[in-house]
Order: structure tokens, then sequence, then C-alpha cells
């Protein structure tokens, strides 16, 4: 949480689509704390007189340097995603408490950050468990099996465009904009990424949006979600396994712990494809994820020495121009670079 106070304006709208959920006694007037994270939402904390609920409502244009606009109604993919996927894996998904399309807003569940740390903080405070992404892999690979190649939920997630924006365009588009030496190999990424609809993808698993709960990790921030490909989920999940032994070289060999327990728990759930297919295209997305999340447009904060930077532009280039077509490659070819 923070010390930051929303205006009246916006208290008034929330209080407003609290009501139309129902989420609020008549006369209640709730006491709403902006809370910290989200650079494409405004996420409070309600305090209602039934309990604390978390509230998010989709911003138009991200919180970062780089202009970066996306239409709000990604909202509601959020929500269905999370209803589907609570389905699957119910205690890796908050419950949804209620949504209100007038606003793009909806509510779910509060959880204590006592109890539900965020994974991103544990592992740059250098607490890289395995079991904690072995957990992470086997409930991902749960989701997209339960959702291949099903013609209703391709229908319900054709999120094309805001996929486009929301990832296509920023981290492959507009990193090939300032390397147009990999230019091609990036945008061939776009295009097939964008033409490859097998499951229903979450589009953000990051670590900054994964809680570690007592019964295993629970995923948040499903704006991006879209029938497509699902070596995209795992492939941004690895990406940052690798960005965060870039920025703590001392337990490199944890994180890549962490990324052959994410990746041995997810591959062998793979049944709507060949496994060596998909791997492939896992393997050919590291390339480009590494580069956009250095010169991109959300670029890796963490990783702040050049050297560093440099780092990761090397071992992108080298997979760019000669893509890996096995996870174990990748590995080796990070571990030749330090």
């Amino acid at each position: 949480m923070t010390a930051m106070q929303l205006d009246p304006d916006a208290s008034r709208a929330l209080c407003e689509a609290l009501g139309r959920m129902q989420l609020l006694r008549p006369g209640e007037t709730p006491d709403i704390t902006p809370l910290t994270g989200g650079v494409s939402s405004l996420i409070v904390r309600v305090d209602t007189l039934g309990g604390p609920l978390c509230m998010k409502r989709a911003l138009p244009q991200l919180k970062v340097a780089a202009l970066w606009e996306a239409p709000v109604e990604r909202n509601r993919a959020e929500v269905a995603w999370m209803r589907v996927a609570r389905q699957i894996v119910p205690h890796a998904v908050p419950a949804v408490l209620g949504d209100d399309a007038q606003d793009n807003a909806f509510a779910m569940a509060y959880l204590e950050p006592a109890d539900f740390p965020v994974w991103k903080t544990q592992l740059l405070d250098g607490h890289a468990d395995p079991e904690t992404a072995r957990g992470v892999g086997q409930a991902l690979v749960a989701i997209h099996a339960a959702t291949s190649d099903d013609p209703s939920l391709a229908t319900r997630f054709a999120n094309d465009l805001s996929f486009h924006a929301l990832r296509l365009e920023p981290y492959f588009e507009a990193t090939a904009r300032k390397h147009p030496e990999y230019a091609q190999a990036l945008h061939r990424l776009v295009q097939v990424t964008a033409q490859t609809r097998r499951a229903l993808v979450h589009g953000d698993v990051s670590p900054k949006n994964i809680l570690v709960g007592p019964q295993g990790p629970v995923f948040l921030d499903a704006e991006c979600a879209w029938y497509g490909d699902p070596a995209f989920d795992l492939a941004f999940c690895l990406n940052h396994m690798l960005l965060k032994s870039a920025a703590r070289p001392a337990i490199t060999s944890d994180f890549l712990r962490c990324f052959e327990a994410l990746a041995a728990s997810y591959l062998p759930g793979v049944r709507w494809e060949p496994a060596a297919a998909f791997e492939a295209r896992c393997a050919a997305l590291l390339g480009g994820l590494l580069l956009a999340r250095i010169d991109g447009k959300s670029p890796a904060e963490y990783i702040t020495a050049e050297p560093d930077r440099e780092r990761v532009r090397r071992v992108a280039a080298s997979l760019l121009r000669e893509p890996a077509r096995r996870l174990s490659d990748i590995i080796q070819r990070w571990s030749l670079s330090s």
C-alpha cells in the first residue's frame, strides 16, 4: 500500500462501480486505499462493511516511459480468464466477486501480503526456490491443456488487437525499430505468434504477477488474455529467470534451477501438439523477449549496469541469429555468456 490519495472523482467512480456490483450496503462509504504495482490499471484495496476486497480498473495509457496505449476493454478479458482458469486450478486464481463493464472494473478477493508474498520480491531478495517455479509450471500447463483446441474459447477470447497492442507491438515491433539488424527475426516472431491459436493464454506470466500462497502460486493480472500460442506464456516466465540472474549473478545457479524446474514441470503436460514443436517456438520467443526487456517499451528496471545489459543483448542476438530448438540449449548459452 502507499500513502497516495485518490482524487474525489476517482473515488466516486469506484464507489459507483461497487454499487452496481452490489458489493456495498445501502449508504455505505468504504475506505479506499491505492495499492502499488500496477502500470496498466488503478488497483485499490476497498474496506467494506463485509470485509476487504481488491478492485481493479483499466487505464487507457500504461504508466511507463514510452507511449503505450491499450484498449480498456482488456479488463473484460482479464475477468473472463480468471473465471475460466479458476475452474481448472481453483487455488491458483483469486475469486472474482463482481465486475462492472460500464466502468471496465472488477472486484476480487483480497489476499493478505503477509500470506501471499510477490514472487518477484522473493526472487530479487535472493530466494529463488525451484519448488515455486515447479508449481507455476504445473498450474500453467494445466490451464493450457484444459483449454486447448476449444472453438468456443477461441471465439470468446479472440482478443487479437489487444494482444498486439499489449505484447507484440511493445515487445517485438518496438525492439525491431531499435535493432533493425534483427527486425526480420523479430517480425517473424510476431507473425508466428499471432497465427498460432492453440490454448487460452494469460499473456503476462511474470513473477510480479504471481503470489506465493500457502497452496502454491496464485496468478494475477491477466489483462493480455488471448486465445493463442501457449508457448508465449512459458517463454515469458522463463525469460524472467534469466533476467533476474543477470541482476543477481551471485545466485545464477539458483535461477537456472528455477528455469529448469519450470520447464521440466510444464513440458510433459503438452498434449495438444508435438512437444518438440512447442519447445522450439518457446525457445525462439526467448531471444526476442530477452532483447525486448532491455530495449523495448518495458525494460527490466532492475538491470541497470550497462555490462549486464550488454550481456543480455549478446545472448539475445545469438538466439535471434541462430534460434535454439531446446530450452536446455538456452541455459548453456546463458551460462557461457557470463
